[in-house]
């Protein structure tokens, strides 16, 4: 994306040297690249399709299995968005793929939200970690949280029967413009006034 001419641009060499006009510049540039968010996170999403990684399914399947039960389970827009990218990591972090989702998501979920992205890779080890020689109980360093039930039922309804071939899963375009709504506007961010 084409950012003008040079003097469209801020000058400074080195932050210490920046002025309010660079940083104006920079914020006109920033409104146009942050409402493309929802799309550049859809686009890195589709990475995950044809990715089967011995599973019966490619994981954008999975993600779109999970999305569509959570729709269709009558869940709210910010968690089906949830469950459609609860797994957008796989492809930069497999071994800490749900700090991915939930990093990219924080700005604009609800903390019970933020919470279940973050540690359903925990949670979800209760349906395989035993065969794997690990714990399947793991999660259960977490029990008295406020969100632990909310994570576990999310791996039970929506995450960990999200695998199957058959099943008639929406297609992503149906999730785009909740994808849109939900990152529309951060909820927070450092980036924000505080109010």
């Amino acid at each position: 994306m084409p950012d003008g001419s040079p003097a469209d641009r801020a000058q400074f060499r080195a932050m210490s040297e920046s002025t309010q006009e660079d940083w104006a510049k920079i914020a006109a540039c920033a409104v146009p690249f942050n409402r493309d968010l929802p799309n550049r996170v859809l686009a890195h999403l589709k990475l995950l399709d044809g990715d089967f990684g011995g599973f019966s399914v490619d994981r954008l399947t999975h993600s779109l299995q999970s999305a569509t039960l959570a729709h269709r389970d009558g869940m709210d827009e910010e968690y089906v968005v949830c469950a459609l990218l609860h797994d957008i990591g796989d492809t930069l972090a497999s071994t800490s793929h749900a700090d991915i989702g939930a990093a990219i998501l924080k700005p604009f979920v609800s903390d019970a939200n933020h919470w279940m992205l973050a540690q359903h890779g925990i949670f979800q080890g209760y349906y395989f970690f035993h065969h794997l020689g690990l714990d399947r109980d793991m999660r259960e360093q977490f029990r008295g949280h406020p969100h632990f039930e909310y994570t576990a039922r999310f791996c039970h309804r929506h995450d960990q029967n999200a695998f199957d071939p058959k099943y008639d899963a929406m297609p992503l375009e149906a999730f785009k413009p909740m994808v849109q709504r939900v990152m529309a506007r951060p909820k927070r961010s450092i980036y924000m006034p505080a109010e």
